[in-house]
């Protein structure tokens, strides 16, 4: 041990007991992450908003290690009634349907995770994200928010045109002859 580092044995021994806590500072169990179950709920709702159109999105929330449909908007709500429906200090799943004039429609999986959000929480839903979304089908789309900003509808939109490793910009441009 050198002597430079602890000088005497006092602090040695305090400073080695302040510095190994006894369990993690999140306190979470690889079992406790392991049990995760997905509400059969969850993948019914689903289903409804891409077949029958009835809901614009869906907001999930874990409970009791378990997925279950927190907030359901009606196809008449906006972008912004949805904004409105995910808390601003935990995190959450969602599922918004977007339509397009020419392109159709498409599904996006959202996976909110606000910076203040407690840490234990932020560490559950990353977790699991994978395992949830492989359980539900049809998602085209999947983007993690972590600020407000994240969640403006440009940002979506400019997530949703990115494909194929290039992004696809829309833009019109006045062209002049030369002569």
């Amino acid at each position: 041990m050198d002597p430079r580092v602890y000088p005497d044995e006092e602090m040695r021994i305090s400073s080695s007991v302040f510095f190994t806590p006894a369990r993690s500072f999140c306190d979470i169990d690889r079992f406790d992450l392991a049990m995760l179950v997905v509400h059969e709920d969850c993948k019914l709702k689903l289903l409804a908003l891409k077949e029958q159109q009835i809901y614009r999105f869906i907001v999930y929330k874990i409970e009791d290690m378990q997925v279950i449909v927190e907030n359901l908007g009606e196809r008449e709500q906006s972008y912004d009634d949805f904004r409105a429906s995910l808390p601003a200090d935990d995190c959450r799943y969602a599922i918004f349907d977007f339509d397009y004039a020419a392109e159709g429609r498409k599904t996006c999986f959202i996976a909110w995770s606000p910076v203040i959000a407690r840490l234990r929480n932020k560490m559950i839903y990353a977790s699991n994200k994978d395992r949830f979304t492989r359980e539900l089908d049809g998602i085209q789309k999947e983007y993690h928010a972590t600020i407000p900003a994240d969640m403006r509808l440009d940002v979506i939109r400019r997530h949703i045109y990115y494909n194929n490793g290039e992004i696809r910009v829309i833009y019109l441009q006045s062209r002049t002859r030369r002569s």
